[in-house]
């Protein structure tokens, strides 16, 4: 499978914010939009909510679950041992 890169603007201040969120989730900012890319594709729409508020298993079980999809589809490039 062939990778493509995709690339977006974004002002600094929500850029800032929105790694800051990720690293708090223990994922990275790049590791988030493939997670993301693999749902949207698979629900055919927007498939959840993140929210540090509801980090508890709901969030765990969201991020397994986008792990579990992007390792069947051949984009993981880390495992999510929780």
């Amino acid at each position: 499978m062939a990778n493509s890169l995709v690339q977006f603007r974004t002002d600094d201040t929500s850029r800032i914010k929105a790694a800051n969120i990720c690293e708090r989730l223990g994922i990275d900012l790049p590791t988030y939009m493939r997670m993301c890319i693999s749902r949207l594709i698979q629900e055919n729409g927007i498939p959840f909510s993140m929210k540090l508020d509801d980090i508890g298993n709901r969030a765990v079980e969201a991020m397994k679950e986008a792990s579990r999809i992007a390792e069947e589809n051949g984009i993981a490039d880390m495992t999510l041992d929780c």
